[in-house]
């Protein structure tokens, strides 16, 4: 799917309507959106930006089935494949939201799989975020010319500007892993005892480094110097008990020559421990 600056494929009539809608002109003052709070307002206009519009993506996306052995610990790439892509597709359309009002980037972007009930292998994915521009006109965008994309509050967004770095996008690894049945003569050795389930061990293992690698390659492609916020989650819909998909997820920065006055940390004693 195209998502060159200011494209529109993929947007259903509506959105761009409603977009438009947003858009000063010359009989009307612009309109913003937002799912900010107040305090990641205040931040995000401190760190020399305003909002534009909420923006969001969806894809309505079928799973496929994988046939596999029972007892061979395998990632399922079909599974793995669809979840990347039916994730793209909702991230590219809330990109090209974000271009539609000339956006430098999306903050707070939040990603969204819900199950529904139309079908079975049938699930919804949303990104959705608060686009946001540049008050003094200097472009913020990617390399590529797209809008940054980043899963951070206002605040964190405003503390990691301060810092000395820029958000560029926010990456993703996934991996979705059959863990083989345990043999019968196994299980039996270890009734009663306290011991390691490794084959299960090492089946978790292997899913979660290659969500990882997989991140971390994107990250590298964006020639980003480091991610921030990462994070992986563990789910498995409704494959069933031994099908499980590892997702990271976090926001790739790279350090920017011109941060402003260093923000430099205060050390925080917590009285609730």
């Amino acid at each position: 799917m195209s998502n060159e600056p200011m494209s529109t494929a993929g947007l259903p009539e509506a959105a761009l309507r409603r977009l438009g809608e947003m858009l000063p002109s010359a009989t009307k003052k612009g309109l913003f959106t937002s799912d900010l709070s107040v305090n990641e307002l205040t931040l995000v206009r401190e760190s020399g930006f305003e909002p534009l519009g909420l923006v969001m993506g969806s894809s309505i996306y079928h799973i496929g089935f994988q046939m596999t052995g029972i007892f061979q610990s395998q990632e399922l790439s079909v599974l793995t494949q669809a979840m990347y892509q039916a994730r793209e597709l909702a991230m590219t359309r809330m990109e090209e939201e974000a271009s539609l009002l000339g956006a430098d980037g999306v903050v707070g972007v939040r990603l969204v799989v819900n199950q529904s009930a139309w079908g079975e292998g049938l699930a919804e994915f949303m990104a959705i975020g608060t686009a946001i521009k540049r008050s003094d006109g200097q472009s913020f965008r990617c390399d590529d010319g797209k809008p940054f994309t980043s899963d951070l509050s206002g605040q964190d967004f405003w503390t990691l500007l301060r810092t000395g770095y820029r958000p560029l996008a926010l990456v993703m690894g996934a991996c979705v892993y059959f863990v083989a049945y345990q043999g019968v003569l196994k299980a039996l050795k270890q009734m009663g005892r306290n011991v390691e389930m490794d084959n299960y061990t090492q089946a978790l293992y292997d899913a979660r480094e290659l969500a990882l690698s997989r991140i971390q390659a994107e990250a590298e492609a964006r020639n980003a110097d480091g991610i921030i916020g990462q994070r992986v989650q563990e789910s498995n819909y409704a494959w069933g008990s031994h099908v499980i998909e590892f997702f990271s997820i976090g926001t790739a920065v790279r350090a920017w020559p011109n941060p402003g006055s260093i923000l430099v940390p205060a050390p925080v004693i917590s009285l609730t421990d």
